[in-house]
């Protein structure tokens, strides 16, 4: 992921406000909004964006960590760091948006549109593995599909790009012209439309206009008329490819046949009768396949090259598993997948975890860049040392190959058979570790070898609701009353650290 290089006083010019400068020419590359997750502070922006949290509340920890530009809604912040760059404007989430379509508008590529009820980061992670031997591909990290998620998406942009695939969420009225205006999609895919989160909206065809409004000017429109029944509703796109498993369509899938946990599909296009094989089986990912499958049919493929890719697809791993780990570590299981984005979001995750001093990444070879072995890895290598990763296994023979990229301990095998068998000779004590590959490596086989079962009976602690439950309370109390949190019993076995850096961050006082 190459970022792109703006000065302050570029950022300045396309943002609507009051501009204090004290470094005009400082280069700009990242966009921060968590001060916990800033790896290159030189070189970011802080938006203070008030959500749950009042980001003015961090900026004091973005500070000392490095950041020198920032984007405020409060002036009188500004006298307290007068060596830094502000922006001072109405609306710091404005800003954001502001800001990112026009780095949008900069360039032009197909970009892929992806919204409806559910499935939506699958969608968009299975047409990544589907078109990746196609294009260099920029795409939404892991679920980032909010008003600030997009624009973090979309400032991923850069020239070596060809397609971008982005998808979209919204929660009330009037928030996915917002998106639209950032993502800028020329192909649409609706995936389907339930009851999923109604409660921004009056109706459910107020709701499916709201989603639409996401593809006003694609070229390419690619839904199920099954998800919209309303003669009311105007279909969006010059071009309409529609699919469906009850009625008439584009590509009528009229059989579904399960085969030892897969799916073989058959369906109606273009008056002949095409098959495919899907390698799951339950009723979700059937329909997320048949949404992929339209969309390579709708994009040019043929039925035959699609039949082949569909095939190979690969379940997707939807969130960051943080384990037990043997001789006092703690684990960080993302063994499913292996690319720079979701790189960069596992190890802002890794360095969350304060409990242990000593960071290692174990990271396989990653395909389907579009870039050189040399580059990928030479890019790999500054996002390491970037995020202050003091130790690195490498396993396979590309990154491997390219060993002299990294100037950190770093140890090096071509095969995950390899590592296996030298793993007892390893000694892994006292550090956090992140296991990120690519599926075809079998990383879960390491993860195993590295974690240790404790509890027979498991009880999963919801730190998003553990955080609500102290916003309320917080909202019940005069400002200046402080906070003691007392932890049970050490989060009842396990989860210390993470519950105590919550905590942290949520500005509880003991």
């Amino acid at each position: 992921m190459i970022a792109v290089n703006y000065t302050f006083r570029t950022i300045s010019e396309n943002i609507d406000g009051t501009v204090i400068t004290i470094s005009p020419e400082a280069v700009i590359r990242d966009l921060a909004i968590d001060s916990r997750v800033i790896s290159d502070p030189v070189a970011s922006i802080f938006f203070a964006i008030k959500g749950r949290r009042d980001g003015h509340d961090y900026i004091s920890d973005a500070y000392n960590y490095g950041v020198r530009s920032f984007v405020v809604e409060q002036q009188e912040i500004v006298k307290k760091f007068p060596d830094a760059n502000f922006i001072i404007v109405n609306n710091t989430l404005t800003a954001l948006h502001e800001l990112v379509a026009k780095h949008r508008s900069n360039f032009d590529l197909k970009v892929i549109g992806i919204t409806g009820s559910n499935g939506k980061t699958i969608v968009k992670e299975w047409l990544y593995q589907l078109l990746a031997i196609d294009h260099t591909i920029v795409r939404s990290p892991k679920s980032y599909n909010s008003q600030i998620g997009v624009p973090l998406s979309v400032w991923q942009i850069n020239k070596e790009n060809d397609l971008g695939i982005f998808e979209a969420g919204i929660s009330s009225i009037n928030e996915m012209r917002h998106l639209e205006e950032i993502i800028k999609p020329t192909i649409g895919v609706l995936t389907n439309l339930t009851d999923v989160h109604a409660q921004g909206f009056a109706s459910k065809d107020q709701k499916l206009e709201e989603k639409l409004s996401l593809f006003s000017n694609v070229s390419l429109f690619i839904y199920s008329p099954d998800y919209i029944t309303s003669s009311k509703i105007s279909i969006p796109g010059k071009v309409k490819f529609t699919w469906s498993t009850k009625q008439t369509a584009d590509l009528q899938v009229f059989a579904i046949e399960p085969i030892e946990g897969k799916s073989y599909l058959r369906a109606t296009y273009r008056d002949e009768e095409i098959e495919c094989l899907i390698p799951f089986s339950d009723k979700a990912a059937i329909e997320n396949g048949i949404i992929c499958w339209a969309t390579l049919l709708a994009t040019g493929y043929s039925p035959e090259e699609a039949d082949k890719r569909l095939e190979k697809l690969l379940r997707v791993g939807m969130r960051l598993e943080l384990k037990n780990g043997i001789n006092n570590c703690s684990v960080i299981d993302d063994s499913y997948s292996a690319d720079i984005s979701s790189l960069a979001i596992a190890l802002d995750f890794l360095n969350q975890q304060n409990q242990h001093v000593n960071k290692t990444v174990i990271l396989s070879d990653i395909y389907q860049t579009g870039k050189t072995s040399a580059a990928l890895y030479e890019e790999v290598a500054l996002l390491l040392h970037q995020k202050n990763i003091g130790n690195l296994i490498g396993i396979g023979p590309d990154i491997s190959a390219n060993s002299k990229q990294f100037t950190m301990h770093a140890l090096f095998f071509e095969s995950t058979e390899s590592f296996i068998r030298d793993f007892p000779g390893l000694h892994f004590n006292n550090e956090s570790i992140l296991v990120k590959g690519s599926r075809k490596f079998e990383f879960e086989r390491i993860s195993k070898l590295l974690t240790q079962k404790i509890h027979d009976t498991i009880l999963e602690i919801d730190l998003t609701a553990l955080a609500a439950n102290l916003n309320f309370y917080k909202s019940r109390l005069q400002p200046k009353v402080k906070i003691m949190a007392m932890v049970k019993a050490f989060s009842y076995g396990s989860g210390s650290f993470e519950i105590a850096n919550l905590l942290q961050f949520h500005k509880v006082d003991y």
